[in-house]
């Protein structure tokens, strides 16, 4: 079981000057950004936007805010089935570095933030929506995210995981407009007010599957909560300047792309429901494909089935029957 697959480990780094790969999933946030007429621009924006709200959640001993910045690392992990002779991209996550300028110090962040994976394309864009073609009600798949979560857990317990990261991952989403959220009284000094939503949401359930829990919080200063997954324990493995730097990082993506919930001029109450149709928000200054992204992710999902998917099915179910 354990020489069945291989996990190999690439890093690029993340600013002005990014090109995305002939690999990255162009749906991708950072890979979305880094593209058109106005990608340095967009780049340069996006990263001082993180500067800024790193330095505002992280303001003491830090009179001027400007003691910290970011740099961020892409990370792709390519999956070789061994003696296939090929390996697939399996799925990039963002890393977060801290550079304190006053102590000239680089501190490590926290590994995961953004999450971008083929195979999810193809379980949400492709098998989720022909198993619902003409049906009467919505249903999901049997076996819906079991290889998926599988294959995570599998590269987050490897031995390439533990040779490139300290900790394991936190990946930060927004939240689901179909779900109500209720404030709750429990406040962290950087994860904000907790909130709890009324219902699980399929997001929950499949990243359930990857090994994963989530609590919602809402930041100081944020205008919603965000969906932070994690393994162990989210308020205690991690320090606060880790914390910050993923939710500096991912509420600026979030008010790049989804700005009628993370830009909105209101803030969240007590009860909240966010709304994709909210017209009362603001606009970053970031040009941003959110239309092209929808479409992409079914042809990334197709590629997935064509090349993962399909020629290594056997191997796959087999694989995913015995793993516990």
């Amino acid at each position: 079981m354990s020489t069945e697959f291989n996990f190999n480990i690439k890093n690029i780094r993340l600013d002005e000057n990014y090109h995305p790969s002939d690999n990255t999933r162009i749906t991708t946030n950072f890979a979305n950004l880094a593209r058109g007429a106005s990608r340095q621009q967009n780049l340069r924006n996006a990263l001082k936007m993180i500067d800024n709200r790193f330095n505002a959640l992280a303001h003491w001993d830090n009179p001027n805010g400007t003691r910290y910045s970011v740099e961020l690392e892409i990370v792709s992990v390519d999956l070789d089935i061994v003696g296939s002779g090929t390996s697939f991209p399996s799925i990039e996550i963002l890393k977060t570095n801290i550079v304190d300028h006053l102590t000239n110090e680089r501190i490590e962040g926290i590994v995961g933030n953004n999450f971008s994976s083929y195979v999810r394309d193809y379980d949400f864009s492709v098998l989720l929506l022909d198993h619902n073609k003409q049906q009467p009600t919505f249903s999901v798949p049997a076996n819906f995210g079991d290889l998926h979560g599988k294959l995570f857990k599998y590269f987050v317990n490897s031995n390439a995981y533990k040779q490139h990261f300290k900790k394991s991952p936190v990946i930060c989403l927004s939240v689901s407009d179909n779900k109500t959220y209720h404030r709750t009284e429990n406040q962290h000094p950087v994860l904000g007010y907790e909130y709890l939503p009324n219902e699980s949401s399929l997001t929950e359930q499949y990243f359930k599957k990857m090994g994963l829990q989530v609590r919602y919080f809402m930041p100081p200063n944020s205008v919603a909560p965000f969906a932070f997954y994690f393994f162990g324990d989210l308020l205690n493995d991690y320090t606060n300047l880790e914390l910050i730097s993923t939710i500096s990082t991912m509420e600026t993506f979030q008010k790049i792309y989804r700005p009628e919930i993370y830009n909105a001029n209101a803030t969240a109450g007590k009860r909240y429901q966010p709304n994709l149709k909210n017209a009362d928000h603001s606009l970053t200054q970031i040009v941003y494909d959110r239309e092209e992204r929808s479409k992409l992710a079914i042809a990334q999902g197709k590629f997935a089935e064509e090349h993962f998917i399909k020629p290594y099915r056997a191997i796959l179910e087999n694989w995913s029957a015995n793993y516990a």
